[in-house]
Order: C-alpha cells, then structure tokens, then sequence
C-alpha cells in the first residue's frame, strides 16, 4: 500500500479514536459553525496528519496529551515541517481545551481573523 494511502487510512481511524478535549473541540469546529471557516479533522500533510486545519487560513491546530512532554523533538521537526509548507501552528494542551474553553477559542478566532 501506497505512503499516502496509509496515512489515509490511519487518519480514518484517528477520526473514530478521538479524544475528549478532540471532541468537544470538533463540535465547535465542524460544519462552519466557527465564524464559517471549515476546518478538517485528522487531516494528512505529508508525511504527517494533524488534528484541526482550516485550509482557506493555513491554520493548523494541534492538541496535545501528556505523551507530548516526551515528544518535544519529534513535534519541533513537525511544526518546522508545516511551517515550511505555509501554515501556521498553534498548541494547545488536552486539560486547557477542557478547563479554559472560552480562552482557547478566542485564540483560535484571534488567529484566524489576523489580517
């Protein structure tokens, strides 16, 4: 199977295994509810498959677990990778999304409506 069909694939399944910051996030972010940007979920960019993007802004939003903590190299190349490619990165960590909702989305809209 083809590089890009696995990642395909792989995205499928990251789709079904969401996690509960992942899913209260997508509620605010699918069918344009979001000010009508579109955002995709578990989308593939190369060689890697983000959480959230917004195509039309090059907005990536990524959500991180604790197993991030030991990832910090792995995520740096990541980012660097998107970057390179024109899209902007934001993080934001699991327990964040859950506690500081209203933060979290203000900076979310702040990015995308930057001129």
């Amino acid at each position: 199977m083809a590089t890009q069909e696995i990642l395909q694939k792989r995205a499928r399944t990251l789709r079904k295994q969401n996690t509960r910051a992942e899913h209260y996030l997508w509620r605010y972010l699918r069918a344009r509810r979001f000010g009508k940007y579109k955002f995709r979920r578990q989308h593939p960019i190369g060689n890697y498959i983000v959480d959230f993007i917004c195509l039309w802004k090059k907005l990536i939003i990524e959500i991180d677990g604790g197993h991030h903590a030991e990832q910090q190299k792995y995520d740096e190349k990541r980012t660097i990778f998107l970057q390179e490619k024109g899209h902007k990165v934001i993080r934001f960590w699991n327990q964040e999304i859950l506690i500081e909702k209203r933060k979290v989305l203000d900076n979310i809209w702040d990015e995308l409506t930057k001129k």
